[in-house]
């Protein structure tokens, strides 16, 4: 018996905000979980990756 599919989504949007007094810019990055009606903002793509591995594993 084949069992059903795990389906999680994320929409995730990314904005670099450019501040005179840095040489490179600093991201704001917004990851929504679509089944669960989620949303954070976090400015490292580490902390993205970290809030989809805890989605996925839940």
């Amino acid at each position: 018996m084949v069992s059903q599919p795990h389906v999680a989504s994320f929409i995730v949007r990314c904005t670099s905000l450019l501040d005179a007094g840095q040489p490179t810019p600093v991201w704001r990055i917004t990851v929504s979980h679509v089944q669960g009606e989620e949303e954070i903002t976090v400015t490292s793509f580490e902390k993205v990756s970290e809030y989809m591995k805890e989605k996925l594993s839940g």
